[in-house]
């Protein structure tokens, strides 16, 4: 059995670990503090470690791995994924919260083929219920709930 390098994953480890190894070096600049304290360093740092251990990770299996053929472009899920998070950071303050979240769900469910109408609906007002309850009710987070493009 031949093995050879698989120059997708090779490169996506190599910009893994580039990328850690560029904010592990912005994080520096900052106070680190103690894991009791944490300075505003600290956390970048250990993200940037995560980070760089991906990249490992996947150096690791771009070696072990025989490549493998690219499959055909998700145009679906790029025109969906892509700005389901623009369309919540545009919509958030005037629609407010929930409503935001609930377009942004469904927007995002419909990337798949396979998802049904209705399963997009429960996906989303699952998804709603459930960030809503975390971010409003359990965290304390000041954000209205819904915006005053709704008010009349």
């Amino acid at each position: 059995m031949k093995t050879e390098i698989d120059k997708g994953d090779a490169i996506a480890g190599i910009l893994f670990i580039l990328a850690g190894l560029f904010f592990a070096y912005q994080s520096l600049g900052m106070e680190l503090g103690t894991s009791l304290r944490m300075g505003p360093g600290y956390f970048p740092l250990v993200l940037a470690g995560v980070l760089i251990l991906l990249g490992v990770t996947v150096m690791v299996k771009a070696v072990r791995n025989e490549a493998e053929p690219i499959g055909p472009l998700a145009i679906r899920g790029i025109l969906l994924i892509l700005p389901a998070p623009i369309f919540f950071g545009l919509t958030v303050r005037g629609l407010g919260f929930v409503v935001s979240l609930f377009l942004t769900a469904l927007i995002a469910a419909f990337a798949s083929r396979k998802m049904k109408p209705h399963y997009a609906v429960l996906l989303a007002v699952l998804v709603t219920i459930f960030s809503t309850l975390v971010f409003s009710y359990a965290l304390g987070l000041p954000f209205q709930r819904f915006g005053p493009w709704l008010r009349f």
